[in-house]
């Protein structure tokens, strides 16, 4: 034993250390806290991250990196091995049936267990019945069951079969569903719709299109670019001249020159015309 291993008794009150209480009390003047800086001063504590001064470890780490994919599948899994584990309780199995005999009990031992969700919720392997289940193969399986889930792993399935259970998809595949969407349209067409019918119809009058061939008898639309013929009749203009027959609007220098040429036309008067006016 040495100094430093030393302990009070146990049951013994060892008084509180009281500082600030002066030279004598040995823990006077400064109270333990040192000469100066952060930590003697009150409230003067240093947070546990602090790290002097330098980039900080949640700094110096990167951050935003990565993606989060939205379209992950939350799985409610379970492993084989529990099943089966289940299955060896008898938990699962059928009741005998009523005035069955004892070869009818074995072969009932015999058939395969069928497995669900609803199953497997009721005896607390999952806690939900709202997320997909998926089946693991950590575990062994040690007699045929007969399993539905949404989805296994590639080992749980080959444990299942080894055994001689079945592993069945509740959902259908992408490929299964095509097939069945394409049968249910065909099973919805009416008779008569088939390739040989199509064929016969080929004699049958064409709806027309959105861009029906134009004939060369159809008459064709005037259009800005197009020529006009010869002799179709032109729409007069502002621009185009007015032909010598047509008649002709009167305006204003049209008037006065009208004018002018009556006064040139009136036979000249006589001077007793001239007396009489002045009279």
């Amino acid at each position: 034993m040495k100094l430093h291993d030393l302990r009070p008794a146990e049951g013994a009150h060892r008084p509180r250390t009281r500082v600030g209480r002066g030279i004598a009390g040995g823990k006077g003047k400064t109270a333990g806290r040192g000469t100066k800086g952060q930590k003697s001063r009150t409230g003067g504590t240093i947070q546990p991250w602090f790290e002097g001064g330098q980039t900080p470890i949640h700094v110096r780490l990167p951050k935003l990196r990565g993606f989060k994919n939205k379209f992950r599948v939350e799985y409610e899994i379970v492993n084989v091995g529990l099943i089966s584990a289940l299955a060896e309780t008898g938990i699962l199995d059928l009741p005998e049936l009523e005035g069955k005999g004892a070869k009818a009990s074995k072969a009932a031992k015999a058939a395969p267990i069928t497995v669900t969700p609803d199953i497997l919720a009721a005896a607390g392997l999952i806690r939900s019945l709202d997320k997909p289940l998926k089946v693991l193969g950590h575990g062994d399986v040690t007699r045929p069951i007969f399993i539905l889930a949404d989805a296994f792993s590639k080992s749980a399935t080959a444990k299942i079969e080894a055994a001689g259970g079945t592993a069945q998809v509740l959902e259908f595949p992408a490929g299964d569903e095509a097939d069945m969407a394409g049968e249910t349209y065909k099973a919805d067409e009416p008779e008569g719709t088939d390739e040989t019918d199509k064929a016969a119809e080929t004699d049958a009058p064409v709806a027309p299109t959105k861009k029906p061939a134009v004939s060369a008898k159809a008459p064709v639309a005037p259009t800005k670019k197009r020529a006009v013929s010869a002799d179709a009749p032109v729409a007069p203009t502002k621009k185009r001249a007015v032909s010598a027959d047509a008649p002709v609007a009167p305006t204003k220098k049209r008037a006065a020159r009208a004018v002018s040429a009556a006064a040139d036309t009136l036979p000249p008067t006589s001077p007793a015309d001239e007396t009489g006016s002045e009279a």
